[in-house]
């Protein structure tokens, strides 16, 4: 077992050192599962941030001019001591956000990994130019970055942004979630260990409304990429707004799956219960919103109650489900399963009560609800934990008038025959991103929304031109 307590957490990480916070907070980090103190940690002031800005920007004048060879080098010897030190990166995740260990290796820490070695291959891109007519096109990285992650997916929303910021030449200020700030140490030990200069990379942990807000307001910071609530990247892109920073937010979602009629019902509605239950429902681009035709939907209705009641929870190697992150969270949700009961959409499993066989640890039975249509809470606003709902359907217009109903478009699901014949459904989804038949997330291509999603892209090519600035040098025609 990985002993925190030998982790850095009373520091910060500030220009390639481990040092006081000039505030004087800390806060606990929770096991969800237990509701034991994991540690405590420590949390940045506005002033920290500043002396991280500083250090960030005097390093990045030279950081910038690094052969992309040297920067391919360093970025694999991150993905090399991520690799030494997995276990202590499983374990950093699933203990302080609840994913069972076994299924935290391949959900949160494999990917991660290799979405590393992805931008190690594609440094040389920095040095590639283009030709436009009489026009060289030449890349250079935007700078200093100010990074936010969230809680339910830290460490590939860490790397998301870091290694494409590496991979360009930029440095970063990185403020983790209190919740799950732990990976966060680690890699910090992994990065100065691969040898980054020193400032390149910078740790404040601490509260969003003081970290947060410094990173987004700070005129030394070019670009800010958010990840977390809509209502929190408005707060983000208000804050960044005098300086005309970039701005990047991956946000909020209420995703449809659209089951055709030709689709194989019971491959198709198990795959979107579990879609929803994996990671306890605290994932953006869950598919929380079921599809049906209405000839077949008292049959899913069924299928969804056997998914939820078979789910194994808690926090073992047969258990599929772990707890909700925190306390806040169990509330949360509990009190949209409420909201759905007193609007009158019908409990078909799960519900507002601990499951039965744990008497400790922040749980969320898996819980179906039916008779739901698109006007009610459950329905429009994001619960973020173990609750799908089924709506049904007429006829494939009405779906898609039912799926792009909503002030989201993070993700999007189909399920058809084949591929091909779910393709022309596809194409009439308002979301950046769409799961075809059981389709695995693919770090290769570009993830983000649409509408109040957000803006902006992560992983594949595109996420590495988030950090890049284009230069057009005209030529002598």
């Amino acid at each position: 077992m990985t002993d925190f307590n030998k982790l850095h957490t009373d520091k910060l990480f500030i220009n390639g050192e481990w040092r006081e916070s000039l505030g004087s907070s800390s806060h606990p980090v929770i096991n969800p599962a237990t509701e034991e103190m994991i540690c405590q940690v420590v949390e940045g002031s506005a002033e920290d941030v500043d002396i991280a800005i500083t250090a960030a920007r005097s390093v990045f004048l030279k950081w910038r001019h690094t052969s992309a060879a040297q920067r391919s080098a360093l970025l694999n010897a991150i993905a090399d001591g991520m690799e030494e030190r997995k276990e202590d990166l499983i374990q950093a995740v699933s203990q302080t956000l609840g994913c069972p260990a076994h299924i935290t290796r391949w959900l949160h820490v494999d990917g991660p990994i290799y979405a590393m070695r992805y931008y190690a291959d594609r440094t040389s891109m920095m040095e590639e130019t283009e030709k436009a007519a009489h026009s060289i096109l030449i890349r250079e990285p935007i700078g200093v970055c100010g990074f936010i992650t969230p809680w339910n997916y830290p460490l590939h929303q860490f790397v998301g942004k870091v290694a494409p910021a590496l991979a360009a030449g930029c440095t970063m200020i990185a403020k983790p979630s209190e919740t799950t700030p732990l990976q966060d140490y680690i890699m910090a030990e992994i990065i100065d260990a691969a040898g980054v200069p020193a400032g390149v990379f910078n740790l404040i942990p601490g509260p969003g409304t003081v970290v947060g807000a410094a990173l987004s307001a700070h005129p030394g910071v070019d670009m800010v990429s958010f990840t977390g609530s809509t209502r929190a990247g408005v707060e983000v892109a208000k804050a960044a707004a005098p300086t005309v920073k970039r701005v990047t937010q991956e946000l909020g979602g209420k995703s449809p799956l659209i089951i055709a009629a030709d689709a194989d019902l019971q491959e198709a509605v198990r795959w979107g219960c579990e879609d929803v239950f994996i990671n306890s429902g605290q994932t953006c681009t869950a598919l929380t919103r079921m599809l049906v035709p209405a000839d077949r939907y008292a049959e899913a209705v069924e299928i969804a109650k056997q998914v939820a009641e078979e789910m194994a929870i808690g926090t073992d190697a047969n258990a599929f489900m772990g707890p909700l992150s925190s306390a806040r969270q169990r509330e949360i949700v509990r009190s949209y399963i409420q909201k759905g009961i007193d609007e009158g959409a019908r409990l078909v499993a799960g519900g507002l009560d601990m499951p039965a066989e744990l008497d400790k640890g922040f749980y969320v039975k898996p819980t179906v609800f039916a008779d739901v249509h698109n006007g009610m809470t459950i329905a429009r606003e994001e619960i973020f934990g173990p609750v799908t709902c089924l709506i049904p359907y007429k006829d494939m217009d009405e779906a898609i008038a039912i799926a792009n109903d909503t002030e989201y478009g993070l993700s999007s699901g189909v399920w058809a025959k084949d591929a091909e014949s779910a393709m022309p459904v596809v194409r009439r989804i308002e979301a950046g991103l769409c799961f075809v038949n059981g389709g695995e997330f693919n770090y290769d291509a570009p993830f983000g929304g649409y509408k109040r999603s957000g803006n902006g892209r992560e992983f594949g090519e595109a996420g590495l031109g988030e950090f890049i600035e284009l230069k057009s040098v005209q030529l002598p025609a």
